[in-house]
């Protein structure tokens, strides 16, 4: 009775810790944004719209279903925000070698190389490219995947992965590209879908939170405390970012948040969960590497716009109703990843 009593009071003791960092950084965030949109407004972070495709060709129905937003100065790099917030509080509250060091690198090695992107896209300096080229960005967030893996693998010890139902197979230093893919995968693809106001930062906060659940079911409360920091952050952007959103979170928000949560599954183990949690993440960037080899082998689009957000806009959909629509999947996705966490011995 009395180790119940004690295991009772310490899981309280750790989710009233856990919750508390979710509430300072979002309170941190918060005090932090009226700072960013002055600087914004001060030095004119506006983001400059694309307007040609990956393959080339002029983006005539991405132009005209966002003509609006061209003609609005809204500043981008919102997602530093989050960054600064998120590792304040990690570095002062929750900083652990075994639980919150790689996410957090991730993050920050994340944001950086979005936020060389961005800076480049603001200043005009990519030489008529709208940013940093997609070759180079995948290079450099490759680069950060396989140096995070050799930490995972030969500083962490882990050399096996964890398949729902039929239990774990070791791989050994294959554990390290396949973290890697993880990595690049998720940040790609959370980068893709940050196309309509809110519409990634509420993905993004379903699925952290389903990654909170996970840890703390697991008993991994300082990485469920940096899942719920990060919650805390998108939920002061969010606040912002809805329709008609004030800022962007720019490619420093996408690929730092987008790296962090691959980073996220495969601490937890789950990285087969990763696209039920993200099935959205994986729709949206699905789509557009369908419609790119459609261009190239068939020479024709499957999709009007791509992503498929993009799409659904182009056939008649209301830009709130994408992306409240791609909330719900993405909720209902996120309780089916813990459900099957449950069910699948990961927890």
């Amino acid at each position: 009775m009395v180790s119940s009593t004690l295991t009772i009071a310490s899981l309280t003791t750790e989710l009233t810790t856990t919750f508390l960092l979710a509430g300072a950084t979002f309170l941190l965030a918060m005090l932090l944004t009226p700072v960013y949109t002055y600087l914004a407004y001060r030095y004119q972070f506006w983001k400059k719209q694309r307007t040609t495709s990956t393959t080339g060709e002029i983006l005539q129905v991405f132009t005209k279903l966002h003509a609006d937003k061209f003609k609005r100065n809204i500043p981008t790099m919102a997602g530093i925000i989050a960054v600064i917030s998120v590792s304040a509080v990690t570095i002062v509250y929750n900083l652990d070698r075994a639980q919150t060091w790689l996410p957090l690198a991730a993050l920050i090695g994340g944001g950086a190389v979005g936020l060389l992107d961005d800076y480049i896209n603001i200043r005009g300096l990519g030489g008529g490219v709208a940013g940093l080229r997609s070759s180079m960005k995948f290079l450099m967030i490759t680069v950060l995947g396989l140096a995070l893996g050799w930490f995972f693998v030969y500083k962490l010890g882990f050399d096996a992965i964890h398949v729902p139902f039929l239990g774990d197979w070791a791989l050994g230093w294959f554990m390290v590209p396949v973290f890697a893919f993880a990595v690049v995968a998720t940040g790609n693809a959370v980068n893709i879908s940050d196309g309509l106001d809110g519409l990634a930062g509420g993905l993004l906060s379903s699925a952290y939170g389903a990654f909170g659940v996970i840890a703390l079911l697991q008993g991994h409360f300082l990485l469920a405390g940096f899942c719920f920091t990060i919650l805390g952050a998108l939920l002061a952007y969010l606040w912002f970012n809805i329709f008609p959103a004030r800022f962007f979170m720019g490619d420093v928000g996408s690929f730092a948040l987008g790296t962090s949560l691959g980073v996220v599954a495969m601490l937890t183990n789950t990285f087969f969960l990763l696209p039920v949690i993200g099935i959205v993440f994986v729709a949206e960037a699905g789509s557009s590497v369908i419609q790119i080899l459609s261009k190239k082998i068939r020479h024709k689009k499957i999709f009007l716009s791509a992503p498929v957000h993009h799409h659904l806009e182009a056939i008649g959909w209301p830009e709130t109703k994408v992306t409240m629509r791609f909330w719900v999947i993405g909720t209902a996705a996120a309780f089916t990843g813990i459900l099957m966490a449950l069910a699948g011995g990961n927890v």
